[in-house]
């Protein structure tokens, strides 16, 4: 009886074993694969006022404008990330220009790297929390509320107040990820599976493990 019991303990716990593997490999492959497809915009305001989240709200719309403008035939992430370093000093001139035309003498700061982003929703897709590459623009203090968006493909909203993304973008998101990583970001794919494993990519990536860093 004993060795019996044993036995079941020592299935059990290579089956566990066997569980934390698969959910390991499946939330790296996930997050690598939607890290690896999606460039992000963070910004920061300086502060929670009404005046700097309008700001912030003002130059991050310049510079999607600009963004939007030189990636217009981008059609990876590599592309649009390397046309964004070789216009970095633009995307700084563009925010400073902004702050100061609004009548504030802010410092701004912006970085190209790979951030943690929580999770996250545009229209109908939501990227799981994980690392991400993104343009981040720290204006003055930033101690504000952020901006959270994706500057390509762009599922920026073009309505806030409707919730409605561009279309092409996630099109392109679609073309440039695996079809199960498109399914589990997806809310048109609304099935219990996949909102099961949306959950895992959740939780791991909350937790700080087996989520892509680069």
């Amino acid at each position: 009886m004993k060795k019996f019991i044993k036995n079941v303990f020592i299935i059990i716990f290579l089956l566990l074993i066997y569980i934390l593997f698969s959910a390991q490999s499946y939330t790296f492959a996930i997050s690598s694969d939607l890290s690896n497809a999606v460039f992000r915009l963070h910004v920061l305001a300086n502060s929670d006022s009404k005046e700097d989240q309008d700001l912030k709200l003002k130059v991050r719309d310049n510079l999607l404008k600009y963004m939007n403008s030189i990636c217009s035939n981008c059609k990876t992430k590599a592309e649009a990330m390397k046309i964004a370093n070789e216009n970095k000093e633009v995307f700084q001139e563009i925010a400073e220009n902004t702050v100061k035309e609004n009548g504030y003498d802010y410092s701004v700061k912006i970085n190209i790297n790979n951030f943690y982003f929580p999770t996250k929703t545009y229209g109908d897709i939501s990227l799981p929390a994980g690392y991400y590459d993104a343009l981040r623009v720290e204006i003055g203090e930033a101690k504000g509320q952020n901006w959270w968006c994706v500057m390509f493909p762009s599922l920026c909203f073009i309505d806030v107040s409707s919730g409605v993304v561009d279309q092409s973008g996630k099109e392109n998101l679609k073309n440039n990820v695996e079809e199960e990583s498109y399914k589990i970001i997806s809310q048109s794919e609304n099935i219990p599976s996949v909102k099961f494993k949306f959950k895992i990519l959740e939780f791991f990536a909350q937790t700080g493990l087996f989520t892509a860093k680069n």
